[in-house]
C-alpha cells in the first residue's frame, strides 16, 4: 500500500472541515490519529466506544481528499440515518439501496461518475451485486471504510456471513486502502478483522472504554416489573431503553408498563417495518419516553439524552452489553445502566443459539460463559 505523507495544509483543512460542517473546534481522543491513517493511505482498524466519534474518522477526511469515500454498512436504516445527518450538515453524501427507484439510482450513478459525491454508503450485498465492482472501477475512489467491522469476524458479537465477502476487495479494487471501524472488538476479533479483510500492516487504534458518567449495577431478577418500575420512577419524563431477550418479552412488558401509565413503545423484528419506523421516530422525537426492545433496536441508535438503559435479561456477550448499555449518556451527563438477570437466561440464550455452525457455536458459548460469570461475580460496578 503506497502511503502519502500528509501536508500540513491537509491537517489544517481537516480542522476547518470539522468546524465548518460539524461545528467542532477540537478532535475527540484518537480521532486525529485515525483521520491521519485515512489521509496517508495507511490501512487501519479503529475501535472507539459508542459515542466516541468513529464515523467522523472517515467522514471528515473524505471532504479533504480527492475522490469518493466508499462506506460499507450493514443496515439500510443505519445508512439512511448517517446520510441524512451528513446532508443536514451540507455534505454531498448518498446511499444506494433497495428502497430507491431505478430512476433515482440512475440519477445517483451519474452524480457519482461526475465526482459530485464525497461519501457513498452501500451494503456488502449491493457492493458485490452483478456489475457493481466494474462500475466502481470507473470512479475515483479515495478509500474504503468498513463500518460495524466486527460483523466480519465469526468471533465478533454480531457476525454476518455477507461481510466475509469483503476480503475480496483487495483483488476486486486493488490499490485502495481499507479501514475498519467498530465500537467493540477484543484482540482476537481485531486480529480476525485484519485477516478477513486482508489488511496490510494496519494501524490499530483503540480508545478508552471508561465512561465515568455511566453508573453500572447488576441485580438478580426477583420481581421484574417492580424492579423495572423502580428505575423508571427515578427517571420520570426522561428517555430510556429497556432491552428484553425475546420478542414476546418485549410485547408483554410493554403492555404491562402502558397499563401502569408509562409512555412505552415496543420494537422488535417481528413487527412490520412501518410500525418499527413509526415507534423509533416517536421515541427519537421525544413523544415517548421509553423504548422496550430486543437487540433489533441496535446499530445506529444515536440519541444523546438516554438517561438509562435497562436489561431485563442477560445479554449474550460482554461486547453486546458494552455496546447496548453504551447508548446511555452520550451527551456526557450521568446515566444509569442496570442489568437484571436470572440463571435461566443462560438456558434461553443457549436455546436461541442452537443451529449455529460448530465453530461459531463454540465462540458464542464462550462469550455467554463470560457474560454469566460477570453477572454472578459482581454486585455493582460503577463509574461514579
Amino acid at each position: 500500500m503506497n502511503r502519502k505523507p500528509i501536508p500540513i495544509v491537509i491537517i489544517i483543512m481537516i480542522e476547518r472541515v470539522l468546524e465548518q460542517y460539524w461545528g467542532y473546534t477540537q478532535f475527540r481522543p484518537f480521532q486525529k490519529e485515525a483521520m491521519e491513517c485515512v489521509l496517508e493511505g495507511r490501512e487501519s482498524i479503529v475501535v472507539l466506544p459508542t459515542g466516541g466519534g468513529k464515523s467522523l474518522c472517515f467522514q471528515a477526511p473524505a471532504l479533504a481528499m480527492k475522490g469518493t469515500g466508499l462506506v460499507v454498512s450493514p443496515l439500510i436504516s443505519l445508512m439512511k440515518d448517517q446520510v441524512d445527518s451528513l446532508k443536514e450538515c451540507g455534505v454531498a453524501a448518498a446511499r444506494i439501496d433497495s428502497e430507491q427507484s431505478y430512476i433515482d439510482r440512475k440519477y445517483l450513478y451519474d452524480q457519482i461518475l461526475n465526482g459530485e459525491i464525497s461519501l457513498l454508503y452501500l451494503s456488502p450485498e449491493r457492493l458485490f451485486s452483478k456489475g457493481f465492482i466494474d462500475f466502481l472501477k470507473q470512479i475515483d475512489l479515495a478509500f474504503i471504510a468498513i463500518d460495524e467491522a466486527h460483523c466480519v469476524s465469526m468471533w465478533g458479537h454480531d457476525f454476518r456471513p455477507e461481510y466475509r465477502q469483503l476480503g475480496q476487495l483487495k483483488e476486486a479494487i486493488p490499490g485502495i486502502a481499507i479501514h475498519a471501524y467498530t465500537a467493540t472488538a477484543t484482540q482476537p476479533v481485531r486480529n480476525d478483522i485484519a485477516k478477513q479483510l486482508r489488511l496490510e500492516n494496519p494501524k490499530i487504534i483503540t480508545g478508552s472504554f471508561d465512561r465515568p458518567n455511566l453508573f453500572y449495577q447488576t441485580e438478580r431478577r426477583t420481581d421484574l416489573i417492580n424492579q423495572v418500575c423502580g428505575i423508571l420512577d427515578r427517571h420520570k419524563n426522561e428517555s430510556g431503553i429497556i432491552y428484553c431477550i425475546r420478542r414476546n418479552d418485549v410485547d408483554s412488558l410493554c403492555a404491562e408498563l402502558s397499563q401502569r401509565g408509562y409512555n412505552a413503545l415496543p420494537y422488535h423484528a417481528g413487527m412490520n417495518d412501518a410500525d418499527r419506523k413509526k415507534n423509533q421516530e416517536t421515541f427519537f422525537q421525544e413523544k415517548a419516553d421509553i423504548m422496550v426492545a430486543t437487540v433489533a433496536f441496535g446499530m445506529g441508535v444515536d440519541k444523546s439524552n438516554v438517561r438509562y438503559v435497562i436489561h431485563t435479561g442477560m445479554p449474550k456477550s460482554l461486547e453486546h452489553y458494552q455496546q447496548e448499555s453504551g447508548r446511555a449518556g452520550r451527551d456526557g451527563l450521568e446515566a444509569e445502566c442496570t442489568l437484571i438477570y436470572s440463571g435461566g437466561d443462560y438456558g434461553v440464550w443457549k436455546s436461541l443459539l442452537r443451529g449455529l455452525e460448530p465453530e461459531a457455536m463454540r465462540a458464542a458459548l464462550n462469550k455467554l460463559n463470560e457474560m454469566y460469570n460477570y453477572c454472578t461475580g459482581v454486585n455493582t460496578v460503577g463509574g461514579r
